[in-house]
């Protein structure tokens, strides 16, 4: 979340901007760097849910991106500073500094770079913030949606600063890959409500629900904004469609070793990653050979996961399952709190959401607001479906909400004042929330929660899935050799038509969401290895602090002092978590 407008005058920083940091320890250097950075960047004020930034959007172009890295460095300068005063030392100030230092290098890595001049994805880039914004921005009142109608006006602006990025990008000779190109070409068309069978675009449809005394204001600004996301998708596919054609999807040693860098927080030793990807598949092909056993004899997993999406327990309806991934989110809470976790008030309140469409296929989880008014929400894309299989959706609710991303992440903003804003909500290091949330459903198998083969199938399939991800996502993008003892094309160099196959044939998920799954690989490459690792990183941190406390380690104790330490990199959270 490192986007935004740039309040800057004659190169220098304005002075509502300016901070002091004689006299400031690290945390606080941290909380300064929000308050600057939530005014180059509104988007993220909404997301921590600062109200004043609901009637504008971010500066997406060149000089939005310069803005920000610009204020990434004057905050280092300031951390040199602030390390050196007396009490910099402590435990809280010590977690603070290494994460503010890890994640704004990180960053700078990667605009220095010219990284942010070919952001295409079909799950994160610009475009897509601008549109998510507004299912988390405040709609209650008359004022909200005044706010809306503002803020819609200014989607044509920050469509068109993200295009003047993405045209300097092809002058320098970067550029994304014609796959992620021509599926967000199809999202935005999907947006502006012009493909097949669509109900309508999607500003059109958000500004319908506001009050009928603004109608003809949210109409005209909802139309503008429609109008710039089919300029946008015009340009998209009629000028860099055309200039990125033939080039590679893939990124190279090089581009992974940044990316993988910024989404994991510590410099990754890609092949070992890669053999431990492959060690994991072996490990739990295994395990659902077993399970797949007992739902299907004779059958191999990926059988049986058919069998199920055709036989096994499932519901249908969209409002029915959303009902019911909420009642599954609530059970949670209600038998984990007291027993494995203690948990306030308003950690304890998450939302289950449908997701518009026109995204990608994969369910997701959006934060609290700090205030939590707006709580935690999971998001669940329906790809048209009605009729919803149960094996995979309990351990993937897991994940996303209770005990996964809404325990971790409204336990961070629920003890932000303890930590630092930025620790809380802006400095999240990707692998270490994920791998949280795939540690949350071990977690759960360990404690008896998939009561039967048909969810410890879909459990396992999940966990296959993330293991495929280490190894086509380094596999791909590094062009890496497929092991010899790999009953997929041995020997072979990985390539992405390679890497859908294999994905294809060890998942049990349909062919769009495969697809959907390599694009997003391909464009944000780096982040799905994270999920693996990320656990790895949980469980080791784990298995040293039970070694350490012996008979003595307290699970429940541990889990809430891992939860509420706030972000950390994949370098510091092994080291962290062991002390614990």
């Amino acid at each position: 979340m490192t986007r935004g407008g740039h309040p800057y005058e004659d190169g220098r920083m304005s002075d509502t901007l300016h901070h002091d940091s004689a006299s400031r320890l690290p945390r606080q250097v941290a909380d300064a760097y929000v308050d600057d950075l939530i005014a180059l960047d509104p988007i993220l004020g909404t997301y921590l849910g600062v109200t004043d930034c609901s009637d504008k959007l971010s500066d997406f172009s060149p000089a939005g991106s310069a803005a920000i890295a610009e204020l990434a460095r004057t905050t280092l300068a300031r951390l040199d500073a602030a390390e050196r005063l007396p009490g910099a030392d402590t435990d809280v100030e010590r977690r603070c500094a290494r994460l503010l230092r890890e994640r704004l290098t990180a960053e700078l890595a990667v605009y220095e770079a010219d990284e942010k001049l070919c952001v295409v994805s079909n799950i994160h880039s610009p475009a897509h913030e601008v549109r998510e914004v507004f299912t988390l921005t405040p709609a209650e009142t008359e004022d909200d949606w005044a706010a809306i109608a503002r803020r819609l006006r200014a989607v044509p602006e920050a469509l068109a600063g993200y295009r003047e990025s993405l045209e300097l990008g092809l002058e320098r000779g970067l550029h994304a890959g014609p796959r992620a190109t021509a599926t967000f070409v199809g999202q935005l068309t999907t947006w502006a409500g012009q493909d097949a069978g669509a109900d309508g675009d999607f500003f059109g449809g958000f500004a319908a629900a506001g009050p009928e005394a603004l109608r003809e204001e949210l109409d005209k600004a909802a139309a503008g904004a429609t109008a710039s996301v089919v300029e946008l998708r015009d340009w998209m596919r009629d000028v860099y469609a055309p200039a990125v054609e033939g080039r590679p999807d893939t990124v190279g040693r090089e581009r992974y070793a940044r990316w993988a860098r910024y989404y994991n927080g510590t410099d990754l030793d890609l092949d070992e990653a890669y053999a431990y990807g492959w060690a994991e598949y072996h490990r739990l092909l295994a395990e659902m050979k077993t399970e797949a056993a007992k739902i299907l004899p004779g059958a191999d997993p990926w059988e049986a996961l058919r069998h199920l999406d055709e036989h096994g327990t499932h519901i249908e309806g969209v409002e029915e399952v959303r009902a019911w991934l909420q009642g599954i989110m609530d059970e949670a809470i209600e038998n984990l709190d007291g027993t494995h976790f203690d948990l306030a008030e308003r950690v304890k309140k998450v939302e289950s959401m449908i997701a518009p469409a026109g995204g990608a296929a994969a369910p997701y989880y959006t934060n609290p607001s700090e205030d939590f008014s707006r709580p935690g929400r999971t998001w669940l894309p329906t790809m048209g479906q009605t009729r919803f299989p149960l094996y995979d959706l309990v351990s993937t609710w897991y994940h996303e909400g209770v005990p996964g991303h809404h325990l971790q992440l409204a336990q961070w903003t629920h003890v932000a004042d303890r930590l630092s804003r930025y620790q809380a909500g802006v400095g999240m290091v990707s692998a270490n929330v994920e791998g949280w949330a795939l540690y949350a459903e071990r977690l759960m198998d360990e404690l008896g929660y998939l009561r039967d083969a048909e969810q410890r199938l879909g459990y396992l399939d999940c966990q296959m899935m993330r293991a495929a991800r280490v190894i086509v996502d380094i596999g791909m993008h590094l062009g890496l050799e497929i092991p010899a003892d790999s009953p997929f094309h041995p020997g072979e160099r990985w390539t992405v038509a390679l890497a859908q196959e294999f994905f294809g044939l060890h998942s049990g998920r349909p062919a769009d969401f495969i697809e959907s799954e390599v694009t997003r690989y391909l464009s944000m490459p780096g982040q799905a290895i994270g999920y693996k690792l990320g656990e790895r990183a949980w469980l080791l941190g784990r298995d040293n602090a039970r070694a350490a406390h012996g008979d003595s380690f307290d699970l429940k104790a541990w889990h809430m002092a891992a939860l509420s330490q706030g972000s950390l990199g994949l370098d510091d959270l092994v080291d962290e978590l062991s002390k614990l």
